[in-house]
């Protein structure tokens, strides 16, 4: 049974954030309406072009009157919404027991993050590439995705089953596809996280999430 809240519920992010596609595509994996409040300017310093955040980052859900941040608990939040938070088909992060499973979802969120620090800082600010603090971040990236193709099928032969969505393969699916979206990094060599893209990319909730870019709002629309 679903809790009370109103619906549709409301999503500050953007429609070319990894992170803000995890959150919208679990709310259509699990039935929970969501509409999308875009951050126009990135540049801003101002917690309230960010729904609220605090620190300036996407996504923010705004529900029952409160703000949650974090897209990992934004997705568990969702689950309780939906009624589903106990529901073994809905592997959230915290319902993993895989040691293997645990290491490749930490890698999965650091890769998520570097990739914002790489657009942002290279593609945006155009800082110098040849900075230690990128040249490393790049590095790791790197590490963390030979790792994860290396050891894609056991990872997800570890998850449980029978599932209908997990964390792991939203959160790995929107990381590739951002890769793809705004190139950081070379997937050349990772055939095995291409081709696990490819295929869930066949979802609905990933069809109706695709990265785009935000166009600029109107006069009458508020940042």
């Amino acid at each position: 049974m679903r809790l009370n809240f109103t619906l549709p519920l409301r999503l500050t992010g953007r429609s070319g954030s990894h992170f803000t596609r995890v959150a919208r595509m679990f709310a259509h994996e699990l039935a929970v309406p969501v509409e999308l409040d875009v951050v126009h300017d990135l540049t801003s310093l101002e917690p309230a072009a960010y729904g609220g955040h605090p620190a300036l980052k996407l996504p923010t859900l705004h529900v029952e009157g409160a703000l949650l941040f974090g897209t990992d608990n934004i997705c568990r939040r969702l689950a309780e919404l939906a009624g589903r938070a106990n529901d073994p088909r809905v592997v959230l992060s915290h319902h993993v027991t895989s040691d293997l499973v645990r290491s490749a979802q930490e890698l999965v969120w650091h890769a998520m993050a570097v990739q914002v620090q790489l657009v942002v800082g290279l593609q945006f600010a155009k800082l110098p590439a040849e900075s230690i603090f990128f040249t490393k971040a790049k590095a790791g990236m790197l590490g963390a995705l030979a790792w994860l193709d290396a050891r894609l099928d056991q990872v997800l032969a570890e998850l449980p089953l029978p599932r209908d969505v997990s964390v792991f393969e939203v959160t790995l699916f929107c990381l590739v596809e951002h890769i793809v979206f705004r190139p950081a990094v070379s997937l050349d060599s990772f055939p095995n996280l291409r081709s696990f893209a490819a295929a869930f990319a066949s979802r609905e909730s990933a069809q109706r999430t695709v990265f785009r870019f935000d166009s600029a709002p109107t006069p009458k629309e508020t940042p």
